[in-house]
């Protein structure tokens, strides 16, 4: 298993980090975590394409992880490369809704001629994918939030937390996990509602039992702070900070 780095940050413009999108290949299938804007370009340069994609689960609807979502689709729809296999794709409770009204905005521009796009709703679920099993669990950010936990036939786990706040549900779905993604948008000091510091993050893998962590989401101010830092006052584990373009091995 392999998690590609897309976007390491947020919604405000970085030349370092684009908005948040992860790329998960693992038994031959290539998974996309959230897909904000730009994503479908750094995925090229990832050497995944529109049509390579097996499924796209995204975590909430703020603009930020899903902007991508209808470029995607409409990409696919390109006549001379047109995507033939299906598509799944999947969000928390309310995405339906979210994605019938893009439906009543695009209209056809959205309708996939060429293959079969499957729309899906998770809470409290488990999903297989092939040989993958995806659990999802709600978490602390937005009423549609849900973290999602990728595991292989051969053991390797991700655990990938979208937009969250401390809650027992990031826990208990990265209990013992061997990659932990955590968002972490601000240091130590500056700490908002429905987002993680370094040490809040540092809390929830060290009360998982996690591995290995890599710390993503990072707002601007994160880069004149020593997060990692911080982060392992908490979790004295391996704390990586994520960069566009990474690529970990799990």
């Amino acid at each position: 298993m392999e998690l590609i780095i897309l976007g390491s940050g947020t919604g405000v413009p970085s030349l370092k980090r684009g908005s948040p999108g992860f790329l998960v290949k693992a038994e031959n299938q290539s998974i996309l975590l959230d897909g904000g804007s730009g994503t479908l370009v750094r995925m090229l340069q990832a050497g995944v394409t529109y049509k390579d994609l097996d499924a796209v689960l995204y975590t909430h609807i703020h603009p930020d992880h899903c902007a991508d979502l209808v470029p995607l689709i409409f990409a696919c729809k390109y006549q001379e490369e047109p995507r033939e296999k299906d598509l799944l794709i999947i969000g928390g409770v309310g995405f339906r809704a979210y994605f019938e009204g893009l439906r009543s905005v695009y209209g056809s521009r959205i309708k996939p001629d060429t293959f079969r796009l499957h729309i899906s709703e998770v809470a409290d679920d488990e999903i297989v994918m092939g040989s993958l099993l995806v659990t999802a669990l709600p978490l602390d950010h937005a009423p549609e939030s849900v973290g999602y936990r990728v595991a292989a036939p051969q053991g390797q786990t991700l655990v990938y937390s979208g937009d969250t706040d401390y809650c027992p549900n990031i826990v208990e779905l990265a209990r013992g996990v061997g990659l932990l993604l955590l968002e972490c948008s601000f240091p130590e000091g500056m700490k908002v509602p429905g987002h993680l510091t370094p040490a809040l993050a540092g809390r929830i893998a060290q009360e998982a039992g996690c591995k290995r962590l890599c710390l993503t989401h990072f707002y601007p101010p994160c880069d004149c702070s020593d997060i990692r830092g911080d982060c392992q006052k908490v979790f004295p584990g391996e704390v990586i900070l994520a960069e566009d373009t990474m690529r970990i091995a799990i």
